[in-house]
């Protein structure tokens, strides 16, 4: 008596990821890549000498602070969107879109009393690394500003705002890292300044 055995292979599940979140993972880590050899740069070049001493100017705790609630607000604006609740939703983007603005504002008004304090861009190297590091950031703010702006646009024209969940969470991701970058700025800044 022959029988046909039938061995079947049972598929391994793949490890793998979205592409788009790869992409986003990928590029957060040359960010910190470049902030990391920023950092290095300014503490091998404070310790060379001819460094301006500066105090930090108490509106970068404002801006810190309203970086952060901006957060906040997006982490809102993402569990809203899994809630597919469009009014909150819509109602977070628009606050941390606004929320970025603001911060980018108290930026250039940090530079402007550096200014008034003798601490330029050109001339001395400790002034020179400060506004290196927070223009460098603001761009990349200013990146996930544009990133923002197109989410709330998507969230317009989503049937459901559940549509757009996963774009939203990579936004709001890549907001979070910004919020922690600056963090970590920040913090560098007190200790190193």
């Amino acid at each position: 008596m022959v029988t046909d055995l039938h061995i079947k292979e049972v598929p391994q599940k793949q490890l793998g990821i979205n592409p788009k979140k790869f992409i986003l993972w990928l590029f957060m880590v040359s960010i910190v890549m470049v902030f990391a050899a920023l950092t290095s740069g300014f503490i091998v070049r404070q310790a060379e000498g001819n460094w301006i001493i500066y105090e930090l100017p108490s509106q970068l705790w404002i801006s810190t602070a309203i970086l952060f609630a901006s957060s906040l607000t997006a982490h809102w604006a993402l569990k809203s969107a899994q809630k597919n609740n469009s009014l909150q939703t819509k109602l977070g983007l628009w606050v941390t879109l606004g929320l970025g603005l603001v911060f980018l504002s108290t930026q250039l008004w940090v530079w402007e009393i550096l200014v008034q304090h003798d601490v330029y861009l050109v001339g001395n190297p400790g002034g020179s690394f400060l506004y290196v590091l927070m223009g460098v950031h603001a761009f990349h703010l200013i990146s996930g500003l544009i990133y923002l702006m197109i989410m709330l646009v998507k969230s317009y024209r989503a049937n459901e705002v559940s549509e757009i969940q996963f774009k939203l969470s990579l936004s709001t991701t890549y907001w979070h890292f910004l919020d922690g970058l600056w963090i970590y700025l920040y913090v560098f800044l007190i200790i190193y300044h």
